[in-house]
């Protein structure tokens, strides 16, 4: 049997069950609660009620706002305030509360659409109840408002309190069993995205179903097991997961043939047999419609709100060094299409000319470069990039149609040049402001690694996740992280 990479036996201080007195058999008791040991299934009981809690804030904060903003009358805020209670119900019955310990990665902007329909579910039954009350019942304007006040203050409540519970709670240790290039990818994965809140423990190359009996000590301190092999075992994930359920262990699984599931697939079911769903088709014109129409907004209406942040960014390029304040860069667009990029310059004057000195292009092993301490950018630079304030011009590129908010990162004709087959895809869209890239790593990713998440992108693009990746982009932006 292979030794755990990064394992240790830290047992000695655990709690133990004594073993029930049964003849012929061994019964393997769930871990006890316990926060000191850092065991049992705690974290996931905290963060329900941390959620719950946020929920609640939302709904009182709706009821507020009716005293505050709606027509005077502080009794609707008071006979609201008694039936916040039952918003706490509707979000359990929608199952706010459950998804989390579900997935390894669940995200607030993930649950937007599940929020909407509970606080409008919740208004609902706010105005029914108010009807049967002395308070009167509520006008068309009020209960919209309650609506937009409790959508908008669960969502931000709901994001502190899980930011909350990563800063107060350890991190799942979690065992990975696998080797090779899936083992790998499921660990950069845990690295690139500390939100999952899981700490990597120990890895083995193999497992047999027969290493789960007796409890190995290997598995003792577990909270996750994270199956990650090229041969999956029916037998052993059947005996992992009447493992994981006797120990209250969450098991999650990659499959085994990334080629073969891809990125463009859906599992449904037809009664108990699974099948899986390829998305093969085009893109449908209402989509785009929707999409452009989207991007056009949003690009003019930022442009008008920002115009003063605008003309400040210009002032200060000015002032720290002259020249031009915009780089204009021809870029490769939808369908191989050249067209002018916009940019707040944030380098020397003649820094297209030094670009060869420091990045050969014919060398290039791969068709991307990152000089994470470019020489050629300037103090103001430096800032704006991080704080990704040179791109705002681009919202120029999205008014004509030369972008999009979101899609790939447009690239330069050389790289571009250096394209194989198999990177073509990239071009079918249009590329974006923000995208893929930007919200799952931006400059820490390896090419593959570019390739994957935007190849799951364009494979299923829609304006759900277009506004998704709008929604995620403001974390990366805000923390700086990958920003070169």
């Amino acid at each position: 049997m292979k030794a755990v990479r990064g394992a240790t036996d830290e047992t000695s201080d655990l709690p133990r069950s004594a073993a029930p007195e049964t003849v012929g058999a061994t019964i393997d008791l769930p871990r006890p609660f316990s926060l000191r040991g850092r065991q049992g299934a705690w974290r996931d009981a905290l963060l329900r009620r941390m959620l719950a809690l946020a929920d609640l804030g939302g709904a009182l904060a709706a009821s507020i706002s009716l005293g505050v903003a709606g027509s005077g009358r502080f009794n609707h805020a008071l006979w609201s305030t008694l039936l916040a209670p039952a918003w706490l119900v509707i979000a359990k019955l929608l199952g706010l509360y459950d998804r989390d310990q579900r997935s390894l990665r669940h995200l607030t902007v993930d649950e937007l659409p599940g929020i909407v329909t509970w606080s409008l579910a919740s208004t609902a039954a706010l105005v029914l109840f108010l009807s049967a009350t002395p308070a009167g019942q509520l006008s068309a304007g009020e209960a919209l408002q309650v609506g937009v006040v409790a959508s908008a203050a669960a969502f931000l409540l709901r994001a502190c309190a899980r930011s909350l519970w990563r800063r107060i709670t350890p991190p799942e240790q979690a065992l990975i069993i696998g080797e090779g290039p899936l083992a790998h990818a499921a660990r950069r994965k845990l690295e690139l995205f500390p939100d999952i809140h899981v700490a990597v423990t120990g890895e083995r190359g193999n497992l047999s179903p027969g290493d789960l009996d007796g409890s190995p000590d290997y598995l003792r301190r577990v909270d996750r097991i994270l199956v990650a092999t090229s041969h999956l075992d029916e037998e052993l994930i059947a005996a992992l997961v009447g493992f994981c359920r006797r120990r209250q262990i969450k098991l999650s699984v990659v499959p085994p043939a990334r080629g073969m599931f891809g990125t463009a697939v859906e599992l449904n079911h037809v009664a108990d047999l699974p099948v899986m769903e390829y998305n093969t088709w085009d893109v449908s014109r209402s989509t785009l419609l929707l999409k452009r129409i989207l991007d056009f907004a949003v690009a003019s209406i930022t442009l008008v709100v920002l115009s003063p942040l605008l003309l400040l960014i210009s002032a200060l390029i000015l002032v720290d060094g002259g020249g031009p304040v915009l780089f204009r860069q021809t870029r490769v667009g939808q369908q191989g299409r050249p067209f002018r990029m916009l940019k707040f310059r944030t380098m020397v004057v003649n820094a297209e000319q030094l670009l060869p000195e420091l990045v050969p292009f014919d060398k290039l092993r791969e068709p991307m470069f990152k000089l994470p301490r470019d020489p050629r950018v300037t103090l103001v630079g430096r800032i704006l990039r991080r704080a990704s304030l040179d791109e705002l011009p681009q919202l120029l590129n999205v008014v004509r149609g030369d972008m999009s908010l979101v899609g790939p990162r447009p690239e330069q004709i050389e790289l571009v040049q250096r394209y194989t087959e198999e990177h073509q895809f990239r071009l079918t869209v249009k590329p974006g402001m923000t995208g893929p890239m930007q919200v799952y790593g931006r400059g820490q990713l390896t090419f593959e690694e570019r390739l994957a998440v935007e190849r799951e992108y364009v494979e299923n693009l829609s304006v759900a996740r277009d506004l998704r990746i709008l929604a995620l982009t403001v974390a990366p932006v805000v923390s700086g992280r990958g920003a070169f």
